[in-house]
């Protein structure tokens, strides 16, 4: 446990708040996620064997050699192009969680008609990047549930001019990955299953830049998931895996560019990965 404990403050989190900060997760609650689940716990594990926390979805079933890679995207998506061509040479069918603002840039929509023709699964993210409940408070919550379903509907409303229908994009994965119970029981009540990554990785610091504290290189982030792999008994089964399509430009060392290694080296150990609603279904 002690080994956990370092390796959690290791990657801790700048809570600054600007349109580069995205994942936040409190020390506490990612610490909660490798405990032995007491009673009352904020993780439980249905039937059908998917881990769940505060009402999200986190992991698959960790039986089963497989996992999703998942790509968010609002702003940026200068790896877009890279990522495709990755996931074409490897036969991997990924999913993209995006913002309304994303789906609505001109820039991207050739891109997005790509990913939809080469059978990823294509999701939303809000739509405009509302950050719902407070960083060091997560029972305040930041929007009213009006204002929570009326963004969440525009992005679905923008996704339906993609092809996209609501019933076959179920999933939904909250901005910043920062979300609460109320968030949770929200979504469901839009019809919806509220999903987050899967902790234990440095994978979601992708979009971190050098000014911020904590800034991780490429290279320790995907130390971070081979380490996680061999150190823990059931690997990556189940995982979760989120990246983001596009970064700001400070950041040079952009991890999509190692998507082809990350792939090649998962592959190698027998790894399937499927979209998001295969593995969770």
């Amino acid at each position: 446990m002690l080994i956990v404990w370092w390796f959690l403050l290791g990657w801790l989190i700048d809570l600054r708040i600007d349109n580069r900060v995205k994942d936040a997760v409190r020390l506490a609650d990612v610490a909660r996620f490798f405990e032995k689940p007491q009673k009352n716990s904020l993780i439980r594990q249905p039937a059908d064997r998917n881990q769940i926390v505060r009402g999200a979805i986190v992991r698959g079933d960790t039986t089963k050699r497989r996992l999703a890679i998942v790509f968010t995207g609002d702003e940026y998506a200068d790896g877009g192009k890279i990522i495709r061509q990755a996931l074409n040479r490897h036969q991997v069918r990924a999913s993209f969680f995006l913002t309304g603002r994303f789906y609505r840039n001109p820039v991207f929509q050739s891109l997005i008609r790509q990913l939809k023709q080469d059978g990823h699964y294509l999701g939303a993210h809000s739509d405009a990047h509302l950050l719902y409940c407070d960083w060091t408070r997560r029972d305040s919550l930041l929007v009213s549930e009006t204002q929570f379903r009326t963004d969440l509907d525009r992005n679905y409303a923008v996704m339906q001019s993609f092809g996209i229908r609501k019933k076959d994009a179920r999933f939904f994965l909250p901005p910043y990955e920062w979300y609460n119970d109320t968030i949770a029981a929200w979504t469901q009540k839009a019809g919806l299953q509220l999903i987050n990554y899967t902790p234990g990785t440095l994978s979601h610091a992708d979009y971190t830049t050098p000014d911020l504290r904590n800034y991780r290189s490429s290279q320790v982030i995907l130390q971070s998931i081979y380490d996680y792999e061999q150190r823990q008994p059931s690997g990556l089964n189940g995982f979760i895996l989120l990246l983001h399509i596009g970064t700001h430009s400070d950041r040079t060392d952009k991890l999509y560019r190692y998507l082809d290694e990350l792939l090649d080296q998962l592959q190698r150990k027998g790894y399937e990965f499927v979209k998001i609603d295969a593995l969770i279904g």
